[in-house]
């Protein structure tokens, strides 16, 4: 027995060595690197009200009441506002990139090195879209970082972040990659990198590095519920960073690429209904017909699977590839359109400002069905740059409840085929198949998506 319990000892401290030899090591890495990262701090001087003290007017004399009631003209005061952040230095002579949060509406910013040198940095340029900024010191001949393809970035690789968090400088921390691509409400140009490194305030802007001591990402953002590190942290992709700030530094400005669609997911019910094997790809909803993918051909219905060279896996997939395009560039663009492949030349527009917007209205209802259907308004029409369509003013059974259709939704298209009015919509129904999903395509809020319509239980 004592014989048995030794081996077993023995096996277990020998399984524990191996493990611990498996693990990185990353004190010679840390020492390395260390010299590129730089803490940044910011100073502005924000308004803000003088708080007083007022008396009580109900007992005051007539004369005071009065002058109190008026109101005594009071001088704003002003306030210093600090935030805290990091960077890390891209050129001998001083240019440094950490995140558009951390500079944002700052009057001064105050980047310190390694070595504890400070510099009163410039602005050069910010790109609010992808979170980046630049920065540029009075300096030379200072450490410079190198620079890794995002590319090669693959989930379960060992990476390791630098920076300042709450203020602790050059704190280290390290994690795995957990995923790549990871596409973020309201961050559609930014393909994350997704780790369980510790990040809190104070790490933004700062370097992920791979264990070859090489950046990969700026850390940027972390998903919490509580305010602090919860294992989720965001990182920009440094292709996507390098591309803004070589923009930036050569043009002051970002220009990003525009195809003019409006694309949804693929799930299992759409892929059926379009003919794909399986749920992949960006689903056009709606093409602007002056927009450069209008232009090419592209159709509401078709699913972008691969742009310039690159399989699309998502819809999520398709915002940062188009983005990285220089406008006036052309690229192929291959779309499935009802189970057919197809290549078509795109050329890439600049990325305008805004988009446009809609709404709805009332005439003839029928029942369709299950849900009441009219023509939809001149008014609609032309808001909306319609040629028809039926409006949809109720929805009371199945099927139309079942897919989703809600009051105000303007149906212009029924499995692939374009709905000018109710005439349009009746007379389809008797072709449309009962034993698979059928897409339908609706304008909601002013923007277009698919759904599917099933008539069959």
């Amino acid at each position: 027995m004592k014989a048995a319990m030794r081996f077993f000892v023995s096996f277990v401290a020998i399984m524990s060595l191996n493990v611990q030899a498996q693990l990185p090591e990353f004190t010679e890495l840390v020492e390395d690197v260390s010299p590129v990262v730089v803490n940044i701090s910011t100073r502005s001087s924000q308004s803000a009200p003088r708080s007083q003290q007022m008396p009580d007017l109900q007992n005051l004399p007539p004369f005071f009441k009065d002058f109190f009631e008026r109101g005594i003209p009071m001088p704003p005061q002003e306030r210093e506002g600090r935030s805290l952040g990091s960077g890390f230095i891209i050129s001998k002579d001083g240019y440094v990139l950490t995140n558009n949060h951390v500079v944002e509406g700052a009057e001064t910013v105050i980047v310190r090195l390694n070595d504890r040198r400070e510099f009163i940095a410039e602005i050069v340029g910010t790109d609010p879209r992808s979170d980046v900024a630049l920065l540029k010191l009075d300096a030379t001949d200072l450490p410079v970082a190198k620079i890794a393809s995002s590319d090669e970035v693959k989930r379960g690789q060992w990476v390791v972040a630098i920076g300042s968090p709450f203020g602790f400088d050059y704190s280290v921390t390290a994690g795995i990659v957990s995923a790549t691509g990871r596409a973020l409400p309201d961050e559609s140009y930014v393909p994350f990198i997704q780790t369980d490194v510790a990040i809190n305030p104070g790490n933004s802007g700062g370097p992920l590095f791979n264990l070859e001591g090489e950046v990969v990402g700026i850390n940027s953002q972390i998903f919490t519920r509580s305010g602090g590190f919860m294992g989720l942290s965001f990182a920009i992709p440094m292709n996507l960073v390098m591309n803004v700030a070589k923009q930036i530094q050569e043009d002051g400005v970002v220009r990003r690429g525009w195809l003019g669609v409006l694309i949804q997911e693929v799930n299992r019910d759409l892929a059926l209904s379009f003919g794909l094997e399986k749920p992949m790809g960006a689903l056009i909803a709606q093409a602007s017909g002056s927009g450069p993918a209008g232009k090419a051909g592209v159709q509401p219905g078709d699913v972008i699977v691969r742009f310039d060279g690159k399989d699309v896996e998502r819809s999520s997939d398709l915002p940062p590839m188009v983005g990285l395009v220089r406008p006036g560039k052309t690229v192929p663009v291959d779309v499935v359109r009802q189970g057919d492949r197809l290549t078509l030349d795109v050329t890439i527009e600049q990325l305008p400002e805004t988009n446009q917007v809609v709404q709805n209205v009332t005439s003839q209802p029928k029942v369709i069905l299950g849900m009441t259907v009219d023509e939809v308004p001149e008014v609609l029409r032309a808001e909306t740059n319609l040629r028809g369509g039926v409006l949809v003013k109720e929805v009371g059974e199945d099927p139309a409840l079942r897919a989703g259709l809600r009051s105000g939704d303007v149906i212009t298209q029924v499995g692939g085929r374009e709905i000018l009015g109710v005439a349009d919509l009746q007379n389809l129904l008797d072709s449309l198949p009962s034993d698979r999903p059928i897409p339908v395509l609706v304008v909601r809020g002013g923007n277009s998506t698919f759904l599917t319509l099933r008539l069959g239980r």
